[in-house]
């Protein structure tokens, strides 16, 4: 017997500072910001649509930011007109940009040193 799972609905990051995370996944990354919980004394939440997932962002009493916590990946477009925009963008790199052999990748942190892997897959051969 499964859950009957059919896709991941979500992945997220705490944060400790909303306004500078949705600076950070906005306007370093590019993310298109889709929807947030309207400003209160309570919880703060954000989420990013990017293809057909979302990445959310929250301010949670008791919910801390982690290096060592799970990673997203973020598929680009372009990996070196990424690596050079988060470069030039002053992105705290934690991992130089390498080839696996299946995908070229690189690692930053947000604000909060939660780690996002930058990512690109290599065209498969044609069957």
């Amino acid at each position: 017997m499964s859950i009957g799972a059919t896709e991941i609905a979500f992945s997220a990051y705490a944060v400790t500072d909303f306004d500078r995370a949705i600076d950070f996944y906005q306007n370093t990354l590019g993310l298109k910001l889709s929807s947030t919980m309207p400003p209160c004394d309570g919880p703060r939440w954000a989420e990013f649509e990017i293809g057909g997932g979302t990445l959310g962002v929250g301010c949670v009493p008791d919910w801390n930011p982690s290096p060592d916590g799970c990673t997203v990946a973020i598929e680009v477009e372009d990996f070196d007109a990424a690596v050079e925009h988060l470069r030039q963008a002053g992105a705290t790199i934690t991992m130089e940009p390498m080839d696996s052999g299946v995908c070229r990748m690189m690692s930053i942190a947000d604000p909060d040193g939660n780690p996002v892997l930058i990512h690109k897959r290599h065209p498969q051969p044609a069957k």
